[in-house]
Order: C-alpha cells, then structure tokens, then sequence
C-alpha cells in the first residue's frame, strides 16, 4: 500500500496535475477568505460553506487518472497480478488522493491564524469547518476513485465523477420534488450538503460524520469489487 501511495504522490508532483489543483483551490479559498477580511469579521464559516462547490469541480482533477489511466497504459495487470492486496491498491491511491487535498485544505489553519491576530475566533467552529471539509473531500475523492475505475478515459472519468458530484448536489432539490413526507425525508437523509452545511456552523454530530466515513467505506468497497472482477475476467 505505502509503495502505491509514494508512486502516486511522485506522479502528481511530476506532472501539472498537483500544481494546477492547489492553484485552483487556493485561489478560490483566498478569494473567500478577502471576502470575510473586508468584512472585517472572525467568523470563516464563509471560505468553507464555498469550498463545496470548488470541490465538486476540482475533485475529479486528483481521481480521473488514479485509475482510468493504469488500464488505459495497460500497467493495470501488473498491479492486479502484483502481491499488493486490491484493498492495499485502492486504498494507497486513495490516501494519496487525500493527503494532497490535505495540503490544499492546509492552507486554511493559515487563513485561521491570521484571523487570530486581530481577534479571537471561535477555534472549536474553525476546527469543526476543517474536519467537516476533510471528511468531506474524503467521501468525493472516493466516489471518483469509483468512477476511475470504471473507464480507462481520463476525460470520461473526470465528466462522469463530475456528473456523480452534480447529482449529489441536486439531492435536497430532488427531495422538494416528492409530495410525499416519507420519500422526501429518505432522500434528505443522503444529502451531503445539508450534512456539510451542519458542520460549517459548528454542528459536528456523530450521525454526519459516520455518513461521510460510510460513503468512504462503501465506494472503496465498491472500487476493490470492480478490480476484482476484471482480475478474474
């Protein structure tokens, strides 16, 4: 799993891919965080309650490769036939994937002190909005490490996990759809946003993070399923 994870993270650096993705990020979370500085308020709930939309759209920049591009090079078999374990395989470009959204998502401990030197900010708020994004980036990268593994197109990975993260945007729109109550709060109960939404104004339960891990758990079960299937085929 660790030689996966530093051959992945080699591959980011050595290629546009890592540079563009923190580009992205740290333009869009700097412009957030001028936002609340000419505000001239404490709270930065605002940088992270704009981070979802940002991460649906740069996401799929760090998983459409992950896989996709091992099949499409054909080096696919000699990770299926290797002595890594598919769960090893999956789960160090997994981490890979998220320890660079990590260091993009670092850059906001930074905007948090520069918040402190001119007040005290409410830090269990700021470290609720910190956890919420990372758990949050974990439950994408994983959806589209999935979808990674379905093609071996770049492009129709990036697009389809994309798509994926479009439709888990539409969710609470979708439940206002349904006259009825009980099929409207089914679909709520799915809604990644409204659970995010929670935590960026520090509203950390334990029902929301045990979503989050669980949409890690399930779609890298999932990927594991799909490599096994075309080992076997």
């Amino acid at each position: 799993m660790f030689a996966i994870f530093r051959r992945e993270m080699s591959n980011y650096f050595t290629s546009p891919l890592a540079y563009v993705f923190l580009a992205v990020f740290y333009f869009f979370s700097g412009l957030f965080f001028h936002y609340v500085l000419y505000l001239g308020t404490t709270d930065i709930t605002y940088v992270f309650s704009n981070l979802f939309i940002v991460l649906i759209l740069i996401i799929p920049l760090l998983t459409m490769r992950l896989l996709s591009e091992e099949k499409k090079q054909k080096t696919d078999q000699l990770l299926l036939t290797s002595p890594v374990s598919l769960t090893g395989l999956v789960m160090g470009k997994f981490l890979a994937a998220l320890c660079m959204y990590a260091i993009a998502l670092s850059v906001t401990v930074v905007y948090a002190v520069i918040i402190a030197g001119y007040a005290a900010p409410q830090w269990m708020v700021v470290v609720g909005n910190i956890f919420g994004a990372f758990i949050l980036g974990a439950a994408l990268i994983s959806i589209g490490l999935f979808v990674s593994a379905l093609t071996e197109s770049q492009m129709v990975a990036a697009i389809g996990s994309f798509a994926v993260m479009m439709l888990i945007l539409m969710i609470d729109n979708v439940a206002g759809m349904f006259s009825s109550t009980a099929v409207a709060s089914v679909i709520s109960s799915l809604s990644f946003l409204s659970r995010y939404n929670d935590m960026t104004t520090g509203i950390l339960s334990v029902s929301s993070v045990l979503f989050f891990v669980s949409a890690v758990a399930i779609f890298n079960f999932l990927t594991v399923r799909v490599l096994e299937k075309r080992r076997w085929s």
